[in-house]
């Protein structure tokens, strides 16, 4: 009986130690743990944050979230803060969730989850605002611009967090613009770039595009186009109509004049003065025409186009052939007459060219051939035995005969 007591006695002390050291473990494993756990959030300006607190192990302890300014926002599921953006998506006592709504940038910093243990334990999350960029003005040009003018487009758009970047183009292609100027404004930015130009002609209609690109504009960056007016005095040609004007023919000048603004009208006059004829001699818009030629007509045509920046012109000398002139003689005889002449001249320049070189030529060969005369001293001597040997051999033939 003793001896059953005592059994009892040991294994009951026995149960109780392994029962506590098991508390003691789960005690230990649990105070581990219990830490909130939260992560950085990044959210565009006027868009939503999410702000998550979670706790792996949580023995019934409140959770709270607090702002940059140590504001409680939300404690577990009570509504601190009176502040209408702030809401609570979800608290239970392993997550505490909140919302803010239409953030702005002066919602940005450091806010702080807190678990209420003994001591407290806290977690800090980074809340960073993303500032869009206000679409883009180009100042710099409120008139149009005189050809040779030097003229500065600038490019400004404000509000970005981070600074905006800004590229200019010209009719689709990218220009080099010049360094790009960023001031602070509060906690955002105000960027500005500038493209400088001397203008011409050439510029008049020319599209000048800013294009502002950050990371809240993703693939859709705001742009803005100018299109430059540049103004110019005119620039004129006459155009005519028939190659060999001729008696009784229909002709036709046209003046293409090109001037900003556009010279209107323009002015024709024959020989300095005014056109004689004016029943035949008709002028529609920029055109003059003269419904049938004869030789009265021949003379210097001239057009003139105006502006408010300078005159031009440009003149046509008109002749006018007599047809039968042309069937008889004809202008392919003319043709052939100056075909000819031109390969006579080509054939002389040949013909030159090829004596002098001849000539310089010869010159050094007979210089050659004197000088191979000198060095062969014995050629005389070669002559004059071989016509000893000829005559040596004539008289052994007569001797044998």
């Amino acid at each position: 009986m003793m001896l059953q007591q005592h059994l009892l006695f040991v294994l009951y002390s026995f149960c109780g130690i392994v029962i506590k050291e098991a508390a003691t473990k789960n005690k230990v494993k649990g105070s581990q743990a219990q830490f909130p756990i939260t992560q950085n959030v990044t959210v565009v300006e006027g868009s939503t944050a999410n702000m998550t607190c979670r706790v792996d192990y949580n023995d019934n302890t409140s959770l709270q979230w607090s702002n940059p300014a140590q504001q409680t926002l939300f404690f577990g599921d009570k509504k601190a803060l009176r502040d209408n953006r702030i809401e609570l998506v979800r608290a239970s006592w392993k997550e505490l969730t909140i919302s803010i709504s239409d953030v702005a940038l002066s919602d940005e910093g450091q806010y702080t989850c807190s678990l209420f243990t003994m001591p407290v334990k806290t977690s800090k999350a980074f809340l960073t605002v993303l500032g869009v960029p206000a679409k883009p003005e180009i100042t710099g040009l409120s008139r149009p611009a005189q050809e040779g003018e030097d003229v500065t487009l600038t490019c400004t758009t404000s509000g970005s967090k981070p600074a905006a970047d800004i590229r200019w183009f010209r009719n689709d292609k990218e220009v080099q613009a010049g360094q790009k100027e960023v001031n602070a404004t509060g906690r955002s930015f105000t960027v500005r770039s500038s493209v400088h130009l001397k203008v011409d002609r050439k510029d008049d209609g020319a599209a000048y595009t800013c294009v502002v690109e950050h990371v809240t504009l993703g693939s859709l960056p705001h742009q803005v186009t100018e299109v430059l007016e540049v103004h110019y005095p005119p620039q004129v040609k006459i155009v005519h109509s028939v190659i060999v004007p001729q008696e009784g023919q229909y002709f036709k000048l046209e003046c293409m004049s090109k001037g900003n603004p556009l010279p209107e009208p323009v002015m024709w006059t024959k020989d300095g003065g005014e056109l004689p004829d004016i029943e035949r001699m008709i002028v529609e818009g920029r055109d003059l025409i003269i419904t049938t030629l004869n030789k009265t007509d021949n003379g210097t045509y001239r057009c003139e186009a105006s502006n408010h920046l300078g005159t031009n012109r440009d003149e046509f000398l008109l002749y006018v052939y007599d047809p039968n002139a042309l069937t008889q003689h004809g202008p392919d005889h003319a043709l052939i007459g100056g075909v000819v002449a031109v390969v006579v001249f080509i054939t002389l320049c040949f013909i030159i060219v090829l004596g002098r070189y001849l000539a310089r030529h010869k010159g050094t060969y007979l210089t050659n051939e004197a000088k191979g005369a000198e060095d062969a001293p014995d050629a005389d001597t070669a002559i004059i035995n071989a016509e000893g040997n000829h005559a040596h051999a004539e008289e052994k033939k007569e001797y044998f005969i």
